[in-house]
């Protein structure tokens, strides 16, 4: 969707002067706009008696933005050592982390375990026997598998990798247990960048579902669940948003009625990256090339190494032309980057002003999954990352690569194996 008024409001009249003193390409973040979305995911479940988001590390992995989470009261939902170093580095530790991984290595493990352990989220039937030590809280992710339809990013949940299935969930707990657990939650993950809400209002249901019947097998209480990511964005013009309202209201009423019939509620997690950060970035890169063979092609001097999701997934990313803003005369391009792959495109067949050398695009909603999937391809550096403070200055919150960080990993002492 076209980026918000205010936050154009606050950036376009002041973006030439920011890419004269920065350079371009940059990504750029809005903090009131972070903020302002937090609120409102704080508002929406406000009569829950807890309610905690852990914010998706993996979204945007920068210090900065963490931090500003990390204000806000948010935890922070991990996948690997480096995400638990990141949000260690902060200072959380214990029930501000939540630890989902899959294929966990035994060093990951070890890493969830220190500094003041996190909440540990299980992904397999088979880790119980492979932690090192069982914490006295532990949870599970659960995959319905077909009682469940997954969405168009993620897929069908039998054919995903993740979770614990239907059939396993209680043997799951029972057998962590044994092993000494004594506190317990529950977690799930079905959808990516979903804009129904009633599916997340499903999710939510279904998991207190299944706290009733493992709670009544077992006679275990549990302390939390967690509806997991996936709340989406709306990336296309004129599509409409999330009702983070309709869904807030829906999630409480079940949890009153849960709180009704069992005399207590679970604390209700949900762990969104996208939906707190996606659309409080853009991805700022200057035309430097036209070229007219079959088609028309804008050449910028960013490349899909700074945003890969257009041709990762065909995904749609709009663009605007700093001063040219509904203007009448147009043309259709492909706008690319300098790769030699010849799916290096931020945009195909697009209708926008008629664009000149020198001219700043502004690639919307790179706030999640944009700097965090970059690469290295072709030797190309990641962008530098840019934050709009509240007070209305700028600051660098991440350096552009260099080709000193590109060659880094080629110096290192001699290691040779005899055989």
């Amino acid at each position: 969707m076209p980026m918000s008024k205010d936050f154009k409001d606050r950036l376009y009249p002041h973006l030439p002067a920011i890419a004269q003193h920065y350079g371009t390409p940059f990504h750029i973040y809005d903090e009131a706009g972070i903020r302002e979305t937090g609120r409102q995911l704080q508002a929406a479940f406000a009569d829950i008696p807890s309610f905690r988001e852990y914010y998706a590390v993996k979204a945007l992995p920068n210090p900065s933005i963490l931090q500003i989470m990390q204000e806000m009261g948010f935890g922070f939902d991990c996948s690997s050592s480096t995400e638990l170093m990141l949000a260690r580095n902060l200072g959380a530790s214990g029930d501000a982390i939540m630890f989902t991984s899959n294929n966990t290595s035994l060093e990951d493990f070890q890493a969830a375990e220190a500094e003041g352990g996190c909440i540990l989220n299980l992904d397999d039937l088979t880790l119980i026997d492979k932690v090192p030590r069982m914490p006295e809280l532990i949870c599970f992710r659960y995959n319905p598998g077909t009682r469940r339809r997954g969405n168009d990013i993620i897929g069908k949940p039998e054919e995903a990798k993740y979770g614990v299935s239907h059939d396993q969930i209680t043997s799951a707990y029972r057998r962590a247990q044994a092993k000494g657990a004594k506190r317990f939650g529950l977690h799930t993950m079905l959808a990516s960048n979903e804009l129904h809400y009633t599916y997340m209002v499903q999710t939510a249901a279904m998991l207190l579902e299944l706290v009733e019947q493992i709670s009544q097998e077992l006679d275990i209480i549990f302390e939390f669940i967690n509806i997991g990511g996936g709340l989406g964005i709306p990336y296309l013009p004129d599509i409409d948003p999330l009702n983070i309202r309709a869904m807030g209201a829906e999630i409480t009423a079940l949890f009153v009625d849960f709180k009704d019939r069992h005399g207590y509620c679970p604390a209700l997690l949900m762990e969104s990256g996208r939906f707190m950060t996606g659309p409080h970035g853009v991805l700022v890169t200057q035309a430097i090339n036209r070229k007219d063979i079959y088609r028309t092609y804008i050449g910028v001097d960013a490349c899909m190494s700074a945003l890969m999701r257009p041709a990762l997934y065909g995904a749609y990313h709009h663009i605007e032309v700093l001063g040219k803003e509904g203007l009448a005369q147009t043309e259709t391009v492909d706008v690319v980057g300098s790769l030699c792959e010849n799916n290096d495109k931020f945009a195909v067949q697009r209708t926008l002003p008629k664009i000149a050398d020198g001219d700043l695009l502004i690639i919307q909603d790179s706030g999640a999954h944009g700097h965090a999937m970059g690469f290295n391809y072709n030797g190309k550096m990641r962008p530098q990352e840019l934050l709009l403070r509240r007070d209305g200055t700028v600051a660098r919150i991440r350096r552009e690569e260099r080709p000193e960080d590109y060659f880094a990993t080629l110096r290192f002492d001699e290691n040779v194996l005899q055989l």
